[in-house]
């Protein structure tokens, strides 16, 4: 059975997201897409905003579902599962292509991806195709200045829409772009007004699946941060080797990295060359969740470069690279 995509959309207050959600459910791009939409407070308000649509909108009014209310974010979604194939005693009601979340503005998006991947009836039924966190061009040096959450939408993207730019010009849209790329810096940025942007560049892109992401964009990971020009918590670095990975090495330092700075890594992903074997090791994780799989084999005339990035809150970069190439081998078998 082919998985469900779901697509998360989270960025702070007053970034667009409503505005994207409308644009998703009124334009002709031939889905249906069951919504999520959640808010802080007894009564809502995002709904009253979301235009009428055939869509089925579930909303959540007593916290925030990345936090206090994930219980809750499982149930909908498995009672969405029951409702699509009509399982635990329920007949098919609500039919749907695909799920959209739309995470409040205070939302830290890591609990929500982690949903996905800790419930074993929600990983087999769905599967993350992208996060996607707009950024109010206009405020967002000050939100990025001031408050964490802002910062961790970032780190967490795979997709940023720059939105509201015609309030900024170029000059303050370069500088925030480089700013962003260095605290993600294979995110993919996609300048916008008024949230308005081919949903080809969205939906269904696999931009959560590294393997896929290299399919499309082979060299995403090669942009290498060099200068700081804000004091951002949430920052990343590139890890790069030359010569093959010995696996046990590598291994173990990964267990090092979860047990001692888990909560402080947001994201990190890359492609591994390990000696001994011929295919590609994707690797990516969140947190303390990680995972990896053998991809394709190496081409003959490709260069067998280890690369991953790192993206965290005050993570030590010479002590990462140091423990880093402890794990390269000395010797190459030919």
């Amino acid at each position: 059975m082919e998985r469900i995509p779901v697509t998360i959309l989270t960025g702070f207050l007053g970034s667009g997201k409503t505005t994207l959600l409308n644009h998703l459910l009124t334009a002709d791009h031939g889905e249906r897409i069951a919504v999520i939409v959640n808010e802080f407070g007894e009564v809502g308000i995002d709904n009253q905003l979301v235009v009428g649509a055939e869509e089925e909108i579930f909303e959540m009014n007593n916290g925030c579902i990345c936090c206090t209310v994930r219980g809750d974010l499982i149930r909908v979604l498995t009672d969405l599962i029951a409702a699509k194939f009509g399982t635990n005693g329920r007949k098919g009601e609500v039919d749907f292509d695909r799920v959209v979340i739309e995470t409040t503005g205070l939302a830290e998006p890591a609990p929500v991806i982690q949903s996905f991947f800790v419930d074993e009836a929600i990983a087999m039924f769905y599967q993350m195709d992208s996060v996607i966190t707009l950024v109010d061009a206009k405020h967002a040096n000050q939100q990025l200045d001031q408050t964490h959450e802002a910062q961790e939408q970032v780190a967490f993207a795979d997709i940023i829409l720059l939105n509201k730019i015609d309030l900024v010009n170029n000059k303050e849209v370069q500088a925030l772009e480089k700013r962003i790329r260095l605290m993600n810096p294979s995110v993919k940025i996609f300048r916008t007004k008024n949230a308005q942007i081919d949903l080809e560049h969205i939906l269904s892109i696999h931009a959560f699946e590294l393997d896929k992401k290299l399919e499309v964009d082979p060299g995403f990971l090669t942009e290498d941060p060099n200068d700081h020009e804000h004091d951002d918590h949430v920052t990343s670095f590139v890890l790069r080797a030359n010569r093959p990975l010995h696996l046990e090495k590598l291994e173990k330092l990964v267990n090092h990295w979860i047990r001692d700075f888990g909560t402080d890594m947001y994201r990190y992903k890359g492609i591994l060359n390990i000696q001994g074997t011929e295919r590609k090791v994707i690797f990516q994780g969140i947190h303390m969740l990680f995972a990896s799989t053998m991809d394709r084999k190496w081409k003959d005339n490709e260069e067998r470069i280890s690369e991953i990035v790192i993206i965290g809150k005050d993570l030590d970069q010479e002590q990462f690279e140091t423990q880093f190439t402890e794990c390269v081998e000395e010797t190459l078998s030919n």
